[in-house]
C-alpha cells in the first residue's frame, strides 16, 4: 500500500459469502444513491439483482477495508473495471486512486465505463490518465444511460 492511502489493507478475491455480498451491496445502494443522481429508485432496485449476480461472478473481487470495515470494492473482468464503489466518507483520500492502481500494476486492466451522466467517475479516471475512445447511447441493461468508454495506454 501506498503511504497516501488512508486504506490499512486490499483484500483480493475473498470468499463470496452471502453476508459479504450483502454488505457489497448495500455499500453499492448507498454510494450510488449518492453519485448517479440520474437514476430513479425503481432504476436502483431494477439494478440490484445485476449488481449482486456481479459481485457473485466476477472474476476479480478487490475489497478495500479501514480497520474491520469494508469502504470500498472493485470488480475486474478481463482487461477491464467493471465496477468500482466507494462508501461517501471515504471519498477523495486515495482509496479509489489505489484501488485502481492495483487493477493496473497487478490485473493489467486498461479499460474501463462510466455513465456519462456521473462527471464525477469519468474527472476522476481521467485524472488517472483515462481517456474517451467511444460513447453509447444506452447502457448494458438497454437503459438509456450513456456509456463513456475509456481506456488507458499507460
Amino acid at each position: 500500500m501506498s503511504a497516501d492511502s488512508n486504506c490499512e489493507r486490499i483484500v483480493h478475491n475473498p470468499k463470496r459469502t452471502d453476508p459479504l455480498i450483502c454488505e457489497l451491496t448495500v455499500l453499492w445502494e448507498k454510494s450510488v444513491r449518492e453519485s448517479h443522481l440520474f437514476l430513479t429508485d425503481v432504476d436502483i432496485d431494477d439494478l440490484r439483482p445485476f449488481v449482486r449476480t456481479g459481485l457473485y461472478e466476477m472474476p476479480h473481487l478487490i475489497l478495500a477495508k479501514e480497520g474491520d470495515e469494508i469502504v470500498g470494492f472493485m470488480g475486474i473482468a478481463g482487461d477491464q473495471i467493471e465496477m468500482l464503489f466507494l462508501a461517501q466518507e471515504y471519498c477523495a483520500k486515495g482509496i479509489g486512486k489505489e484501488l485502481v492502481r492495483v487493477a493496473i500494476d497487478k490485473y493489467r486492466i486498461r479499460k474501463v465505463d462510466v455513465n456519462e451522466q456521473n462527471p464525477k467517475a469519468s474527472g476522476f479516471y481521467k485524472h488517472l490518465g483515462f481517456e474517451v475512445f467511444e460513447r453509447t447511447d444506452y447502457d448494458e441493461q438497454g437503459m438509456a444511460f450513456p456509456i463513456l468508454k475509456m481506456h488507458i495506454n499507460s
